[in-house]
This record gives structure tokens, sequence and C-alpha cells, in this order.
């Protein structure tokens, strides 16, 4: 099957859970009553318990556990993470760039899930970012990742030109899933496509600078079904 660029990706993990959700591509729009907070590349957790929020709280991961409400970030070339526990009862949207990694954006979102799950098994969807084929970065950028990642980041990061190296985004920050508990099995990993070399289906701000555009990403709390609280 096709999938348009005006379509939401859908991981087969949180899709064997029947958890609404969706990677954005150009022209995609997340559900209306998607909660959004204002990022800034942090490591601050922000509880979602209703659409009204009177004010959207700076932060880089969002989580709730009210039925039927739906979770979102937005990027453009940085890694988008979907976290659900597996009896659905908490759902969590992540905002993971170079800046967030090496903060521990991923950990602390981890941590807050793992709370709101009350020890049920976690499961994540790494989204479309800036793979190792196209991302450059410098020395300060390894520098600052090694100091968490040292040991991941030979699977992650290739030597470029003086100086430089190839980051993979995506790569990365599955890594760090498994390394905060996640099974590697239970990590999505089907939609890990780099956002600059496909300019048809993703915005991309490393390409195109202050005109690149956003995408949306949401997971929607499903609402408990007969017998579940």
């Amino acid at each position: 099957m096709t999938i348009g660029p005006d379509q939401f990706l859908c991981d087969r993990v949180l899709i064997d859970l029947g958890l609404e959700h969706g990677f954005g591509q150009r022209g995609t729009q997340p559900p209306a009553n998607t909660v959004f907070p204002v990022q800034i590349h942090g490591v601050d957790v922000f509880s979602a318990t209703s659409r009204s929020e009177p004010d959207r709280p700076c932060a880089d991961a969002v989580f709730t556990t009210t039925p039927g409400l739906s979770v979102g970030v937005v990027t453009a070339d940085c890694v988008p993470i979907l976290v659900a526990a597996e009896d659905r009862s908490a759902v969590a949207a992540i905002h993971a760039g170079w800046r967030g990694l090496a903060a521990g954006v991923i950990e602390a979102g981890m941590r807050a899930m793992s709370l709101a799950a009350k020890g049920v098994g976690l499961v994540a969807a790494v989204g479309p970012a800036a793979r190792g084929c196209c991302y450059e970065v410098d020395d300060p950028v390894r520098m600052a990742l090694s100091q968490s990642y040292s040991e991941d980041l030979g699977e992650a990061l290739a030597a470029g030109r003086p100086d430089h190296y190839q980051l993979d985004l995506p790569r990365l920050a599955t890594l760090i899933l498994t390394r905060n508990g996640v099974d590697r099995s239970r990590i999505g990993i089907q939609h890990r496509v780099c956002t600059i070399c496909s300019p048809d289906r993703f915005e991309s701000y490393r390409r195109d600078g202050i005109s690149a555009g956003r995408l949306s990403h949401f997971i929607t709390r499903t609402p408990p079904t007969m017998g579940q609280g």
C-alpha cells in the first residue's frame, strides 16, 4: 500500500494496542483535541488533563491519562517519539533534538510515563527525523552527546569531513529507549525516515531554514473498553 504525503504514518506497535496515533507528513492535521506544549529543547514534562488548558506550558514531553485526550509534539528534523502503556492507561509524545537528547529528555519522559502507568510495561515508536545520510554535526555536538551516550554513539555517529560527523538522530533515540527499559521488540522503527532528503514528504529546518514548516505528531489515550480501568 502506498502512503501519500497527506496521510499520517502509523506504527505497528501502537496499531496492535488499538491506539489512534500518527507521525505527520506534509499536509496532515492532528485531531482537534490534541494538546501541544511550547517546545524549548529542554527536559520538562507536562501532564495534560484537558484540551482547554489555560496556558500551554514550556515542555518537550507531554503525557496524559485522560481518556479520549490526544497529546502531541511538532518537529522539523528533531525526533518525534510516541509512547504508550501496554494497558493503554497512559500515552506520551516526546520531542528530541540533539540538545534534548544530550540533556536527557527521553529519560525524563519515560520516568513520567512509568509513574503514570504505575509500572505497566511501555512501548514506543520512533518517527521521521534527520538521519546520518544528511545530518552533519560538529565536534561540540559530539562531545555534548558523548557525556551521556558514549557507548551508543558508535552506532549512531559516523566520521565525516574533519571535525564533523554524520548523526542519526532516530537511531540514537532508539538506543536510548532500550537503555530506559523498553525491549527492542517493543520499539517501532518502521518510520525512521530521513526528513532532510525527503522534501516531498517532510518539513526540514536543516534543508529549508526559517522557511520550513512543522510536522505535527500525536497519540490519543484510547478510552477503556468494558472491563478496563
